[in-house]
C-alpha cells in the first residue's frame, strides 16, 4: 500500500469538507518540492573608494561615475527637491553605499532614500 492510498483510506475518518479538500492538499504537497519562491534581486553596493564623482541629474536621479569609467544610475525612491542645490553625504557600511540606503542633505540635514543602482550601458555614458 502506498503512502498516498494509505492517506486516502484515513480520509474516511475525516469530515466531508476535509474529504473534498484532500485531493487538492495532496496535489499541493506533491508539487511543493518543485515549486520555488520568486528570486529576489541582489543588492548592489558600490565601494566608496571606487566612486570618482556623482552627478545629480534631477530631484530623483543621481549618477555615480566610477574610477573605471562605468556609471551607475540611482533613481531615488521619492523626489528629493533640495538634492541638486544642497549636495549630499552618505554613511558607508563596510566601505560601500548600497541600494535603498539613505543620503543626508548637507544644508538642510534632511534625508532621502536611494533606490536600486542600475549599471548604465557604456555607450550611454561615453559622451559624458
Amino acid at each position: 500500500m502506498s503512502l498516498f492510498s494509505a492517506s486516502l483510506s484515513r480520509i474516511a475518518e475525516i469530515s466531508p469538507a476535509m474529504r473534498k479538500a484532500a485531493p487538492v492538499i495532496f496535489a499541493v504537497l506533491a508539487l511543493g518540492p518543485t515549486m520555488t519562491a520568486p528570486a529576489q534581486a541582489a543588492v548592489t553596493c558600490l565601494r566608496s573608494r571606487d566612486i570618482d564623482s556623482t552627478n545629480v541629474v534631477n530631484s530623483k536621479t543621481v549618477d555615480f561615475r566610477m574610477r573605471n569609467g562605468s556609471v551607475y544610475r540611482n533613481n531615488l525612491r521619492a523626489s528629493c527637491s533640495s538634492l541638486k542645490f544642497s549636495g549630499f553625504a552618505y554613511h558607508t557600511h563596510d566601505g560601500a553605499i548600497c541600494d535603498n540606503q539613505f543620503v543626508r542633505m548637507l544644508q538642510s540635514g534632511g534625508a532621502c532614500s536611494l533606490g536600486a543602482f542600475e549599471k548604465m550601458p557604456s555607450s550611454a555614458t561615453a559622451s559624458k
